[in-house]
């Protein structure tokens, strides 16, 4: 094939005749597959850039000379990308490569999370990725798709299967006190998806506003916001959320932790639990439950969820996030009875349901005990770890206090005052390659401290990981010149 004969008039012919060479594996696919293989070759010289927009491509009869193919096998790829806009012909002009195709990037990014160039990383929220039961989550998995008819591969309940709602609602009414009808259950992608699903709810009643805890999970207010509801912050104090704050603040929703607060690791008193459903029932309002991490206390059985005392009051949420991986987005959500059917609208138009075949995986899960025995390995998991931290500051930081109760997946330490300020503190860490958090990161009112409070994930490190980490901690905040 000449560049003659390839571009006599424009283009590069040099682009083509190198294209060319992407169709030969093409040509020598299978007889049935060839012409298929060749459309989607010629494409991809396209759609790459290998051939460049007005450039001519030989006659018919050539290429299939050059190929060693039929030439109704290319008459019929022109045909096909002509129609598809990759190629433009026209009555005794030959055929050329459209303008309207742009090149695609190469290659896909990964915007998964992450820290690059991170030695030792005690952000909180992690659980042990290790610890997933990957064989007896194979095992649900394998009767789940033995066992499935072919109808429920269909569109589901946009509530959740049955099955999985009547498991979780024995599983949270057993575990966490929760009064979890399967009728209110719904099955969410995580908590994430249940915060946007009741913004949406609340902001089509004219709820504009939801309070927040101050400080706070930072993806509620991104979750909300998304919706069209602003975020309201509320301060804590030793008990909780404060309630004069928010009565004062004006709202009628508001979003609490109050089993194991984020970040402060506070848990509501019983007074605060009641101040703040008698708030509820006096403005008619709603609250809003993450249970992100309640099965996990280890000096007593957890607290129950603040749900139990007024169901029709509060939503609650949670998730196996913590439990088993972020990355399966499971979660529920358990709604008062005036609220389900709107919420249960909102879920059908978001997603038209959750995987069928997640569901019936995990209610299987469920039902065998499978569940049941992923928490107690990783309660002890998680206890010795929160151990092993607070054993490394007290080495390695002589004098810090660790707060927050006993239960979840991270801790407060407060470091002497020698340690600050809090700015330089957190440079030396982040040089050193060290990831953490401060708790002034999660409020709303940020300051500058002089002293350095920290919010330490540990479930996901090792005991012998968590000491070094704190170790080349210490090291990077303790040797350079004041």
């Amino acid at each position: 094939m000449t560049t003659s004969e390839t571009n006599p008039g424009g283009g590069d012919g040099r682009s083509a005749s190198a294209a060319w060479e992407l169709l030969l594996p093409a040509a020598a696919a299978p007889a049935r597959a060839r012409g298929r293989s060749l459309q989607a070759a010629l494409r991809e010289a396209v759609r790459s850039g290998r051939l460049v927009p007005g450039t001519r491509l030989p006659s018919s009869r050539d290429l299939a000379a050059d190929l060693g193919v039929s030439r109704g096998l290319i008459t019929e790829a022109y045909e096909q990308l002509t129609a598809e806009g990759y190629l433009r012909s026209g009555r005794g002009a030959g055929t050329w490569v459209g303008d309207a195709v742009r090149a695609a990037p190469a290659g896909a990014r990964d915007l998964a999370p992450g820290a690059p160039g991170t030695r030792v990383g005690f952000v909180a929220g992690t659980p042990d990725l290790a610890l997933f039961p990957r064989a007896a989550w194979a095992s649900a998995q394998r009767a789940a798709l033995a066992g499935l008819p072919h109808e429920a591969l269909g569109y589901p309940d946009p509530r959740g299967l049955p099955r999985l709602r009547t498991a979780l609602a024995g599983l949270l009414a057993r575990r966490r006190g929760v009064v979890a009808d399967p009728e209110r259950i719904v099955v969410v992608s995580g908590v994430a998806q249940a915060s946007a699903l009741l913004g949406f709810v609340l902001h089509a009643r004219g709820t504009l506003t939801v309070g927040v805890e101050d400080p706070g999970s930072p993806q509620h207010d991104g979750l909300y916001r998304a919706t069209g509801v602003s975020v309201v912050p509320v301060p804590l104090d030793a008990e909780g959320l404060a309630v004069a704050p928010l009565r004062a603040s004006g709202v009628r929703a508001v979003v609490t932790t109050p089993s194991h607060q984020f970040p402060t690791g506070i848990a509501y008193s019983a007074r605060r639990r009641a101040e703040l459903l008698e708030w509820a029932r006096s403005v008619d309002g709603l609250i809003l439950e993450d249970d992100y991490d309640g099965d996990f206390r280890y000096d007593r059985a957890p607290v129950g969820a603040l749900q139990g005392l007024d169901p029709e009051r509060v939503v609650y949420t949670g998730s196996v996030s913590k439990s088993l991986a972020p990355g399966l987005r499971l979660g529920w959500m358990v709604v008062p009875e005036w609220l389900a059917e709107e919420a249960i609208e909102r879920k059908r138009t978001m997603d038209l349901g959750h995987p069928t075949l997640d569901q019936e995986t995990f209610a299987r899960f469920l039902e065998r005990g499978d569940y049941d025995r992923q928490l107690r390995r990783c309660q002890r998991a998680y206890r010795e770890r929160r151990d092993a931290l607070a054993a490394a500051l007290e080495r390695h930081f002589p004098g810090t206090e660790v707060s927050g109760i006993a239960a979840g997946l991270h801790v407060i330490a407060a470091l002497p005052g020698r340690y600050g300020p809090e700015d330089r503190f957190l440079a030396r860490a982040a040089e050193s390659g060290i990831a953490v958090r401060a708790l002034t990161s999660y409020g709303y009112a940020r300051e500058e401290r002089d002293t350095v409070a920290l919010v330490l994930g540990y479930a996901h490190l090792t005991p012998a990981r968590i000491e070094t980490g704190v170790r080349l901690l210490a090291r990077a905040t303790t040797t350079h010149p004041t």
